[in-house]
């Protein structure tokens, strides 16, 4: 039978006291304290610290370690826990030290010393490093989901801009026409990565760590393939000490995270630079933007600086973990405390920045006369004439750059594009040119015979769109 909840229990330490408490005769000095109480970070394990200690006592119970009447004393008295932290009624507390701890000691103040048995059988390192994984396995579940509705928001609006013309760039400069739908199509295939490498490390992370106990294992007859099961795990790890001070999950995860936020960051920084008024690719509404506090005329790109620079966050989250890990030898050091908040930090950014990107996305209206006016600029169809005179005049490829680099010169003294370049001039630089040469100058047929697989002809394009809208999960 449980007790009140106003009730202390001979089980339940006394305040001040920790659960740990036996081989001590005083408590930890103040300052001890402060370094060592995690509860403001970790509390926010409380839901898979409930879920392993439901699967660690019904293992308990079914292998016959815990009486049927411990098990549902203890099973009622997580439910009441997790009623109580839903509430916000949960009395967190820092002489407790960490979510465990806390939620083991209220247990013994809800149902006395049957609260006692529960951790029969594991140890704070097991039990951390499962919560830990369930939290990470459950971030990148998030993640995913978040791409692939950034993904779904790409290809909305690359099928609305198949025709839409852009110049593309090398090193900032005009290089060759494209539209802007082969240009979202670029971060459909980056992101599609990065849903990849977020699936990976689920896959890798998905072993269960609870029963390793605190490093050599248990000699309970403990059953951890079952609480591995309850737990959605595929399988058991297989070596306690790996079990317990591995961490490379949660490095890979940031691994995945770091190279998201990189993907982000520069499709923000493109966002950035398309809405300035020098440029003109595209506007941002009232939704995605913000205004100056003293020059009215002002529309901002916030949303996506600061999407560009949570980027740094989680690379920084990724550099500190790697830090904390690389000098620690078998099996737990309390460094592992320090693992938790980098990667909190960093999922909070990621997710808050993906969703973020995929609002923008939708919101993006393309500046489409701009982009065209800017497509043929910088002589960007000048490729097309040397493939031009490859195809028409059978002329070998160093000698065409040759001509085109000449016709560039002299299209640039007169002051002209190439498209506007008579045949006279042409025909000066190279004889054999006919006026069938205008065909490919312009930046609408250069896009139009750009049809190898994967280039940026309406046509293919189309196909990757279908492609990616049929293989979407």
């Amino acid at each position: 039978m449980s007790t009140k909840a106003s009730e202390p229990t001979k089980s339940a330490p006394s305040k001040g006291q920790s659960l740990w408490g036996g081989r001590f005769e005083t408590k930890p000095a103040e300052l001890m304290q402060a370094i060592n109480v995690s509860i403001g970070v970790d509390r926010r394990l409380a839901e898979q610290d409930l879920a392993g200690s439901r699967a660690h006592a019904a293992m308990l119970h079914k292998v016959g370690v815990l009486s049927s009447a411990d098990a549902a004393s203890i099973a009622e008295g997580l439910d009441r826990i997790e009623a109580e932290i839903l509430s916000g009624a949960f009395p967190f507390r820092d002489e407790f030290e960490d979510i465990h701890m806390n939620i083991e000691a209220r247990l013994a103040e809800l149902i006395g010393p049957a609260a006692g048995r529960l951790h029969t059988a594991r140890s704070r390192n097991d039990q951390v490093a499962v919560d830990f994984r369930l939290w990470v396995r459950a971030a990148c579940d998030r993640t995913t989901a978040d791409l692939m509705a950034l993904i779904r928001s790409l290809l909305a609006k690359a099928e609305a801009n198949l025709t839409t013309l852009m110049p593309g760039f090398t090193h900032l400069q005009p290089a060759q026409p494209i539209t802007f739908a082969h240009h979202l199509m670029a971060y459909v295939e980056m992101f599609a990565r990065d849903w990849a490498r977020f699936k990976d490390a689920r896959a890798r992370m998905n072993e269960s760590p609870l029963g390793a106990a605190a490093l050599a294992g248990s000699p309970f007859p403990i059953d951890r393939d079952a609480t591995a099961s309850a737990l959605g795990f595929a399988r058991p790890t297989a070596n306690s000490l790996d079990s317990v001070s591995d961490r490379d999950f949660a490095l890979e995860a940031l691994s995945a995270a770091s190279i998201c936020a990189l993907h982000l960051s520069r499709l923000a920084e493109e966002i950035v630079i398309w809405t300035t008024p020098q440029f003109g690719f595209a506007a941002l509404s009232d939704a995605f933007t913000t205004g100056s506090s003293i020059m009215p005329q002002k529309r901002n790109p916030d949303a996506a600086e600061l999407v560009r620079a949570k980027a740094g966050r989680i690379f920084g989250s990724l550099a500190q973990l790697t830090i904390v890990m690389k000098g620690l030898p078998l099996a737990y050091s309390k460094d592992l405390q320090e693992d938790k908040p980098p990667v909190f930090d960093a999922f909070d950014a990621l997710e808050l920045s993906l969703r973020a990107m995929a609002g923008m996305v939708d919101d993006l209206t393309p500046g489409t006369e701009r982009m065209a006016a800017a497509a043929g600029g910088g002589y960007s169809t000048a490729t097309d004439l040397a493939d031009w005179l490859v195809r028409a005049l059978d002329m070998p490829f160093r000698d065409a750059h040759h001509v085109t680099g000449r016709t560039v010169r002299r299209a640039e003294t007169l002051g002209v594009a190439l498209a506007d370049l008579p045949l006279a001039e042409l025909q000066a630089i190279e004889p054999r040119i006919t006026r069938d040469v205008y065909s490919v100058l312009s930046p609408q047929s250069s896009v139009e015979s750009r049809t190898s697989y994967g280039g940026t002809a309406p046509i293919r394009v189309a196909e990757q769109i279908n492609r990616w809208k049929a293989a979407l999960p």
